[in-house]
């Protein structure tokens, strides 16, 4: 019974990283690629994937890391090429979060941007500032977080009632420009 709840408490934790739109995980995947393919030469080192792990403060062994990854790159390859990345993106995923995709079925795509929101809104105050949009951009080694006038930029961009912050609506009309439908 305790194994059961815990099944299911991890599927549910999962579902922002298990979105439904096949569009939008591609997106999401290409970016996560090109966080981590630091010198931009299209391939992940394994150098790359554990230094990326580290600043989203997953230190993972490198021995074990070496050994999980080494049987996704080709024989003729120096790291993961985009397409192997994938593959093991979609391993680790069965893997750890699972098959089970009925409770995942029952949800609405409110629920998952709901979900995403949260991920900004640390406080749980119902609004994204400058300063929990900046956290989360540094957490993903994105530069824009390095100034705080570029991140008030992007609130700024989506800051439909002009309070400086970003409520959940405002966020929901964002995301419904940027996802692109899936065929």
């Amino acid at each position: 019974m305790e194994i059961s709840n815990k099944k299911k408490k991890l599927s549910r934790q999962s579902s922002s990283f298990r979105l439904r739109s096949p569009s939008l995980n591609a997106l999401r995947l290409h970016r996560i690629f090109d966080l981590f393919d630091k010198n931009n030469d299209g391939v992940i080192t394994i150098e790359e994937l554990s230094q990326a792990l580290t600043r989203l403060g997953l230190d993972a062994d490198y021995s074990d890391l070496e050994s999980t990854v080494e049987s996704y790159i080709k024989p003729d390859q120096t790291g993961l090429r985009f397409d192997d990345f994938a593959a093991l993106h979609k391993t680790l995923d069965e893997s750890f979060f699972g098959c089970d995709d009925g409770e995942d079925n029952n949800r609405s795509p409110e629920s998952d941007l709901e979900e995403a929101f949260n991920v900004f809104d640390e406080d749980g105050d119902g609004f994204i500032s400058a300063l929990e949009l900046q956290k989360v951009l540094k957490k993903l080694g994105l530069p824009e977080a390095r100034e705080i006038e570029q991140v008030e930029k992007m609130i700024v961009s989506v800051d439909s009632n002009h309070d400086g912050r970003v409520d959940f609506f405002e966020f929901k009309n964002m995301m419904q420009t940027v996802l692109v439908p899936s065929s």
